[in-house]
């Protein structure tokens, strides 16, 4: 079921757009769906869907041919995000953490050599990327990381530790920040790219989650990790700025997996509405359900075009960076709405665990803090309003 399917075509999408939508579609249903709540029962990541998504090129679609991909974009690529995430909310981030956190900075910053070596295996499901900017101290704070790197020789000494890192442990590379000077503050901090078996790297077990239980993550432990100093990834000392331009494209990634969310949601609850009666009538003929569902049309289609709209910034070369924001805020927060109310519209069944709702609205919340919190959207969001509100007034 979709539920708006004319609105959704006047977005027009491209041909290949859309057959990639459908083909994803049909994957999410027929192989995602039926495994999305073991997967979360079990704490468990799903490797052989992982292997497939691979197969169908899902993992290349927004790179270029010359490192394995199909060139598709980043709209091509959210729309693959958001359709997984419509049926599985843990399947939709893995895609998202590996493409635009774990490979696209190596591709945009990474030198000739790093990109030729890692890119294509990345691309090719051959290594699994990760990314790690969180500290136990250090959350949306990003700038101040306490993991250090120190010049020893010809490489670099790591020492600290990250947390809540999406893929760690299926990871092949990782990309992490480090403070090179704690004087400097975030003009300190340097990225570098990490292969799993580097020494002094040890992963740790992740915490139990409330929701994207079948999504995996640990904590890093370096302990006198030794990385060779060519790794360094963008110009030395700009790492906390590579980071926060990673990010930015990352809240479309999470824009799209929250949008995703509602809108399973939504459909769950627009046929259970359609099929369920109450007082000698279906619940779809109550008005006070079907408001609701009125409501999450709107908030999801909203969220579908600010989404689709910074995607199309990105593509287009064009500063995007307000607009993903946005984006990302207003899809985890509808998400966050909808799930909600379509645990509402279920009533009693939506507290079980016998419909997905409520695995959605477990899902929905990690969307409001991932990339940046509500709270960090908000003041990017401020931020550049009221610049661009003093530039109009000439103060």
């Amino acid at each position: 079921m979709y539920a708006l399917p004319g609105i959704r075509h006047g977005l027009e999408l491209s041909e290949d757009q859309e057959m990639i939508r459908d083909m994803v579609r049909e994957f999410a249903e027929n192989v995602v769906a039926p495994q999305a709540s073991k997967i979360d029962e079990e704490h468990s990541f799903p490797v052989d869907t992982w292997n497939q998504i691979v197969e169908l090129g899902l993992t290349g679609i927004p790179f270029p041919e010359d490192v394995g991909g199909s060139d598709g974009g980043t709209l091509a690529y959210a729309i693959a995000v958001e359709e997984l995430s419509r049926v599985c909310g843990s399947t939709g981030l893995t895609l998202a953490a590996h493409v635009s956190l774990g490979t696209y900075p190596i591709y945009k910053w990474g030198s000739d050599r790093m990109r030729k070596e890692y890119v294509p295996k990345l691309v090719a499901g051959e290594y699994m990327g990760a990314y790690g900017l969180t500290e136990p101290n250090a959350g949306s704070d990003s700038g101040g990381t306490e993991t250090m790197a120190r010049p020893d020789g010809e490489d670099w000494v790591l020492t600290g530790r990250k947390c809540f890192i999406t893929n760690a442990n299926y990871s092949g590379t990782f990309i992490v920040t480090a403070s090179l000077n704690k004087d400097l503050g975030s003009k300190g901090i340097s990225a570098f790219v990490l292969t799993k078996d580097t020494p002094g790297l040890v992963l740790e077990p992740g915490e139990k989650k409330l929701g994207m239980r079948g999504s995996d993550w640990a904590s890093l432990v370096f302990e006198e990790a030794r990385v060779p100093g060519d790794q360094i990834l963008g110009p030395k000392g700009e790492g906390f700025s590579t980071f926060m331009k990673t990010l930015e494209g990352g809240r479309i990634s999470i824009g799209a997996l929250s949008l995703g969310i509602a809108q399973g949601a939504y459909e769950c609850a627009a046929r259970y509405a359609c099929e369920r009666e109450a007082f000698g009538k279906t619940l779809a003929d109550q008005q006070a359900v079907s408001f609701k569902l009125a409501d999450m049309a709107v908030q999801i289609e909203a969220a579908r075009h600010l989404v689709y709209h910074a995607a199309r910034l990105k593509d287009a070369g064009e500063n995007f960076g307000t607009a993903a924001a946005i984006a990302k805020l207003h899809a985890s927060e509808t998400a966050m709405r909808v799930t909600y109310d379509a645990i509402q519209i279920h009533g009693g069944m939506g507290y079980s665990r016998e419909y997905p709702v409520e695995r959605m609205w477990r899902d929905a919340k990690l969307c409001t803090i991932g990339e940046g919190t509500s709270e960090i959207q908000r003041i990017i969001i401020a931020r550049d309003v009221i610049k661009e509100t003093r530039s109009l007034l000439g103060a």
